[in-house]
């Protein structure tokens, strides 16, 4: 037995696998392309041994994927490979549409017949995970309910719109082949080996750095924070249970706006590495121009999957934002690398196929 993983060199697909081996010796083969280049180093905490293999190649290639898929036989494909920067989505689009839409569609490609092909019982056991967001579904005012899985797309960044397209596909690849799929929509993740470029990470790197800590706006955008272990265990609960055809949120009713998370990130800083002048880390905080169409508030229901699948999370939000720091103190070095010059690796093409076995 295999599972095929797309996109487990970014940050929720490397702990995804991180915590696949912790339950399980079935093996991955973890496709990647590395569009971070440095995004390599998050593989070096994944344990070695055959169990795990690590292409460097595209979904958008389907002769590659087409040929790891039949030589490896997974009985499962999970799609974490996706551009998800919404700020890099306002500045370029059309990558998000490339990778986010029409990588999928070449992947779902290859698995529709990957999968027609299987003999009867394997095709019953077969699954396509999609890994999604809860921006697919808009914004919320502040007196309105969570999102439901009922509730209708409206998406309002390119970033999301790419990630609405693409989950209807794979609803399409269902509907119109029977193609045995998921979808889970995430809120927002966050914890160990997240890239700089998001909102913690990026506020720990500055505040160690003695630089400012930038806010969006007035930085009352508020978003439901979900640790990403308690993702990845909502995403294995879904692959071994859920409904084919349907789609599950994962959050974490932990709703909290982008300044009063920034304020909790300073307070532990502030106990665990004190600024030389013993100043609060907030004193570095800084209001800039928010970015065009920042939603003001997203959260989802996860409900139907703690009433069908029993899940729920087991992280509260000030224990995780804590691990999250101590996690960035104690990787200085990985710091270091993640943001550092490009690496051979990096620069090297999909089409390279280079293949490393840990």
């Amino acid at each position: 037995m295999t599972v095929f993983v797309t996109g487990g060199a970014g940050f929720i697909g490397c702990n995804f696998v991180l915590k696949w081996f912790e339950k399980t010796n079935e093996p991955v083969v973890n496709l990647d392309k590395l569009s971070n280049p440095n995004n390599k180093y998050n593989l070096e905490f994944i344990p070695g041994g055959q169990n795990h293999q690590f292409v460097h190649g595209d979904i958008l290639d389907a002769q590659l994927v087409s040929q790891l898929i039949k030589r490896n036989t997974p009985r499962a494909v999970i799609n974490f490979a996706a551009e998800s920067h919404v700020d890099k989505s306002i500045e370029g689009p059309l990558e998000f549409v490339e990778n986010n839409v029409v990588g999928t569609v070449r992947l779902l490609e290859v698995v529709r017949s990957y999968w027609a092909a299987l003999p009867e019982n394997e095709k019953k056991l077969f699954r396509f995970l999609h890994i999604s967001t809860d921006e697919v579904y808009g914004a919320l005012e502040p007196s309105d309910p969570s999102f439901t899985e009922l509730n209708r797309y409206s998406p309002s960044s390119p970033y999301s719109a790419s990630k609405a397209s693409s989950d209807h596909f794979v609803r399409a690849y269902n509907h119109t082949y029977g193609v045995p799929t998921l979808i889970t929509n995430c809120s927002n993740n966050y914890g160990p080996l997240q890239y700089p470029e998001k909102l913690i990470p990026l506020v720990i790197m500055n505040a160690l750095n003695n630089n400012e800590l930038p806010i969006y706006g007035d930085g009352k955008q508020i978003r439901d924070w979900l640790y990403v272990t308690d993702h990845c265990t909502a995403i294995r609960c879904v692959l071994d249970q859920g409904a084919v055809g349907q789609s599950y949120n994962i959050g974490a009713s932990s709703e909290l706006s982008n300044i009063e998370l920034v304020h909790i990130v300073c307070s532990f800083l502030d106990k665990k590495k004190p600024r030389r002048d013993k100043k609060s880390y907030s004193g570095l905080i800084k209001h800039v121009a928010d970015r065009p169409g920042h939603d003001r508030r997203y959260a989802v229901d996860y409900t139907k999957l703690k009433n069908t699948l029993t899940w729920k999370p087991s992280e509260e939000l000030n224990s995780g934002i804590e691990k999250t720091v101590d996690w960035y103190l104690r990787h200085q070095e990985w710091i270091q690398n993640v943001t550092g010059a490009n690496n051979e690796v990096g620069r090297a093409k999909a089409h390279d196929n280079i293949t490393f076995r840990r």
